[in-house]
């Protein structure tokens, strides 16, 4: 932002170099080289682990499973001696730790599992034979993870695996058989019916966000059809003023005709990206048409968001130009969904308002520096969808997400139509000049 944004941002906003100032790094020197990971075997380890996605309740389940099939497994009674009970021990926790990669490998360590349990029991000859938490999580991981075809063949792996372990025990073929069948289908079935949930949840969320982007798009049918009314009512009005002066005021119907002529390319402009990106719903909408806002009401947004306690610092750049009435009304619809956003979540912040005029585009960005801003809008939020569907319309790009200083961002770039004849740059989209604008607030 400004100089006045950094001063009231503090750390947290993003710098921004004026016209002519030196950058940062020609000032401070360059940053020190941070140190690079060790070379080796040791170096590729660490790089892997850290690579891995790792998951704070995978690493809680694998100590969870450890912890039960060594307390199940220190309970009973061994045939053999104390280096087999202590070798055992050991094998059962290492199939328990190879848990914290089930989601990615849940076959390997179903397989792995089952193998240290057999080996476990074969070492240390236990009295007593009960089905292992590490192979139910290993189970119900497969059927989690995995297709039917691959849940049936694992499952009657590990049978023949535990069925041995229950012979081995001592049970008699029929009842281990019972046994593990049983609690290898109640696993199973409980990582399925997870599956099929959460696959239903995924649809339902899938649904709501088409219905969601089809509302935005009937919605900016709705406000792109007043705009095209509102050139063919001007069309008409400046015909008939043209046609009216034209013999005795020729000067006054030629600047008519030019006007005539701006506005029919704009209206024929925007009826083919009505027609090209809003190829939706057929649906009769009742919604009455009022005056659809702007750039100039950006202020607007600004000061509701500091009456609802918000604090929010404005900047304008570059030379500001006449802007297409829907491309105004873009900028305005994100400004105001992403104050919105941090009004509800960003909590005790800030937020920061930057609009920027280019030669062939125009930029708006919003930030804040809050803890939690945006977090409706991460993942399946409907606000993100309908600012996507707006940029679109208009070939530009979004960029949302969260801020590496904290806070969130969002910015939307709109590429801009060449100027028109007749078309004043120094007259935003609603006719006013830079003088009108300074003092609008």
């Amino acid at each position: 932002m400004g100089a006045d944004h950094r001063s009231a941002a503090g750390g947290g906003a993003p710098a921004v170099i004026e016209p002519g100032a030196a950058a940062p790094s020609a000032v401070a020197g360059p940053p020190p080289a941070a140190p690079g990971p060790p070379a080796g075997l040791l170096g590729m380890a660490e790089r892997r682990v850290r690579a891995f996605p790792w998951r704070r309740a995978d690493l809680l389940i694998a100590l969870g499973c450890a912890a039960a099939d060594v307390v199940s497994f220190a309970l009973s009674e061994h045939g053999g001696g104390p280096h087999r009970y202590v070798v055992g021990l050991l094998l059962l926790v290492a199939g328990a730790a190879s848990t914290a990669v089930r989601r990615r490998y849940p076959v390997h360590v179903l397989g792995v599992v089952a193998a240290l349990s057999l080996a476990a029991i074969l070492i240390a000859a236990p009295t007593e034979y009960n089905f292992g938490v590490s192979l139910t999580v290993g189970l119900y991981s497969v059927a989690r993870y995995r297709s039917r075809r691959v849940v049936a063949l694992t499952g009657v792996a590990v049978l023949a695996s535990q069925v041995v372990c229950g012979v081995r025990i001592g049970w008699s073929l029929p009842m281990a058989v019972l046994a593990d069948l049983s609690a290898i289908c109640v696993a199973s079935a409980a990582g399925i019916g997870v599956r099929r949930w959460q696959e239903q949840v995924e649809l339902n969320r899938q649904l709501l966000a088409d219905r969601a982007v089809a509302e935005e798009r009937r919605r900016i049918a709705r406000e792109m059809h007043d705009i095209v009314a509102h050139h063919i009512t001007t069309m008409y009005l400046m015909s008939g003023g043209a046609r009216s002066t034209l013999d005795r005021d020729p000067d006054t119907a030629r600047a008519a005709l030019v006007t005539l002529e701006s506005s029919g390319r704009t209206a024929l402009r925007e009826m083919r990206q009505l027609l090209g990106v809003l190829r939706g719903s057929d649906v009769a909408e009742d919604a009455p048409s009022e005056p659809q806002p702007g750039i100039d009401e950006i202020d607007r947004l600004i000061t509701e968001s500091r009456a609802a306690g918000l604090p929010v610092e404005f900047e304008e750049l570059g030379e500001p130009r006449a802007l297409p009435p829907a491309t105004a009304l873009t900028l305005y619809r994100i400004a105001q969904e992403a104050l919105t956003n941090a009004r509800k979540h960003a909590g005790n912040a800030r937020a920061f308002v930057r609009l920027e005029y280019g030669s062939d585009r125009v930029t708006v960005e919003i930030c804040d520096d809050g803890d939690g801003g945006g977090s409706a809008m991460v993942g399946g939020g409907y606000g993100l969808l309908g600012m996507r569907e707006r940029v679109a319309v208009h070939g530009g790009t979004l960029e949302a997400g969260r801020r590496p200083e904290g806070g969130y961002r969002v910015a939307a770039l709109v590429p801009l139509p060449p100027m028109e004849p007749g078309e004043d740059r120094n007259r935003d989209e609603r006719g006013r000049t830079p003088d009108h604008r300074a003092a609008r607030g």
